[in-house]
């Protein structure tokens, strides 16, 4: 597909100032993620792609590469949503990665790839354990920012610009009143991050 194609197609892409990629395995039967992603749908000039619905056999590179590659590049900024299971992000995270990453900064790294460069990358994680769990000589050993080592890389890889992650920790046992604050607290971290160019950390 050459750059002519594939602009036409951002074209007719929706156009997102912000541009959520939301993956879990099951989002029909997740609290804190989907409370999450309808809190984010609200906020003025935001996209909330459910990745798993549009995609529930994982992505092929020939197949939906460069509708995809297209909605990256049509959105000014992307956030990468997804709960930590083992560590790390769901199947689909990385089933993603190898479909439209690879296309756009290995096969057509100059029509593509570069279009990626300088466009911020937020994370929004959730996690099942308590803050204290992610810490040096904790239960999980490791602080959240070692745990997205992988991620930041590969934002680093694309010339995206890596912003604060928000962080959900507990997700599991929230209860209804902390889920609703912990959305509050994304939709606000979303409309605050238009302004914001350090790469700081933040934890909800």
């Amino acid at each position: 597909m050459n750059a002519l194609t594939l602009l036409a197609i951002a074209m007719e892409t929706k156009m997102a100032k912000s541009l959520i990629l939301f993956f879990h395995p099951d989002p029909s039967r997740s609290r804190a993620n989907a409370a999450l992603a309808r809190a984010a749908e609200a906020v003025p000039g935001t996209e909330v792609v459910d990745m798993q619905a549009r995609f529930p056999a994982g992505l092929d590179m020939a197949r939906d590469g460069a509708i995809e590659a297209a909605r990256l590049i049509s959105a000014e900024r992307i956030v990468l949503q997804f709960p930590l299971h083992w560590y790390a992000p769901p199947p689909l995270v990385q089933s993603w990665q190898a479909a439209v990453l690879t296309r756009m900064m290995y096969v057509l790294p100059e029509t593509e790839g570069a279009c990626l460069a300088g466009k911020p990358l937020k994370l929004a994680v959730t996690t099942g354990g308590a803050a204290d769990a992610y810490r040096n000589g904790g239960r999980n050993l490791f602080p959240i920012p070692e745990m997205l080592a992988p991620m930041r890389a590969t934002a680093n890889r694309c010339g995206l610009v890596w912003s604060r992650p928000f962080v959900l920790h507990d997700a599991d046992n929230l209860s209804a009143e902390q889920l609703e604050t912990a959305a509050r607290n994304y939709a606000a971290d979303l409309t605050a991050w238009r302004a914001e160019s350090s790469p700081l950390f933040a934890e909800a």
